[in-house]
């Protein structure tokens, strides 16, 4: 069972960077009608959306707020041990985009740095390589980067995702502490429903052909091809309502604590409908999830640091806070962390 614990390891710092682009879910697509729009947005609770220019990718906004993040803590560069990119929407097929943001970093060559290629779980199983890799005994600062242009993968005349996905990218420092910090972490797995979110098309099992880049009529009146996104709403409702909340109720059980006892949950943003149904369910203070995703939609795995970077500074600088994440989705997986953070710094966002 995969379930992991942790003493005098802490999340030490996070920032994060969207693009200056804002988009209006209300006047995005002629796909949708404007009472078909306004339905969407009163369901999802996903007003508004960050979108990158074509040449701009997940990478470069990661690098934006790891520069920020390195810089605001004094850290040198020499010192961090190591580096994880989590993201779906990686620069190239080769090589690893985790291995250029070591040499655009000016990181040193004795950085390890890989790929994760994770989705909507991608931080929870980030967090879990980083305080294990933590747990070495000259490995003491690990920069785990979230990063996503979801843009990119889904069309406007898909009429169960365009309104959804948002691009960010985020830096979140790993180190070494002298405080106890039990930190609780639990990690899920189910492949059997793999199909609910999947891009069916462009990989080795399917390679990109004539056939895979043709825009199809479905039969729920969208229009994409085999190489974007896809996603079966009804299973990915199922999933969040059972298994998630059933990850999150364990969780606060084996860490011997209380829901009351919590400052803040923050979720994985699919959508509010499936947040505020769990967070119901599981009796959880709605005054303590805390959301970004009204401002940025769902960002995959790269929504819960940014819910954290963009919601929750100033209150966490400077302060101890316990906390609880869950992030949840595509493969499917899953997993959720309970730790505290103490004078976490906390980076203003950046708009680039």
């Amino acid at each position: 069972m995969a379930e992991l614990y942790w003493e005098n390891i802490e999340i030490a710092g996070m920032a994060g960077a969207v693009s200056e682009r804002i988009i209006d879910n209300l006047n995005y697509s002629d796909f949708f009608t404007e009472k078909e729009a306004k339905a969407v947005v009163k369901v999802t609770g996903i007003a508004q959306r960050r979108f990158v220019d074509e040449e701009t990718c997940a990478s470069d906004l990661c690098y934006a707020a790891a520069d920020r993040l390195i810089s605001m803590m004094k850290m040198e560069r020499s010192k961090i041990d190591a580096l994880i990119f989590t993201c779906l929407t990686p620069d190239y097929r080769m090589p690893a985009t985790g291995i250029i943001l070591q040499h655009r970093l000016g990181l040193p060559k004795t950085t390890l740095a890989f790929d994760l290629p994770l989705g909507c779980s991608g931080y929870m199983y980030g967090l879990s390589i980083a305080f294990n890799l933590c747990n070495q005994p000259h490995i003491n600062h690990v920069l785990l980067l979230n990063g996503e242009t979801k843009s990119k993968t889904y069309p406007k005349t898909d009429k169960a995702t365009s309104l959804l996905f948002g691009d960010g990218g985020t830096a979140t420092l790993i180190r070494k502490t002298d405080r106890a910090n039990p930190t609780y972490l639990s990690l899920h797995s189910d492949g059997s429903r793999w199909r609910a979110i999947q891009m069916p098309g462009g990989g080795y099992r399917n390679p990109t052909s004539l056939k895979t880049l043709k825009m199809r009529k479905r039969e729920d009146g969208s229009i994409r091809s085999d190489e974007h996104g896809a996603m079966d709403g009804a299973a990915v409702f199922n999933f969040s309502i059972t298994d998630v909340p059933l990850d999150i109720k364990n969780s606060v059980k084996r860490a011997q604590a209380t829901f009351d006892e919590f400052d803040y949950f923050i979720f994985h943003q699919p959508n509010k409908f499936i947040t505020d149904h769990f967070t119901r369910k599981l009796k959880i203070p709605r005054d303590k999830v805390i959301y970004s995703l009204h401002r940025f939609g769902n960002t995959a795995s790269v929504s819960i640091p940014l819910t954290v970077v963009s919601e929750l500074n100033p209150q966490l600088n400077g302060t101890q806070k316990k906390i609880l994440m869950s992030g949840f989705g595509v493969g499917l997986s899953w997993g959720t962390l309970v730790t505290e953070l103490d004078n976490c710094t906390i980076c203003e966002l950046l708009e680039i």
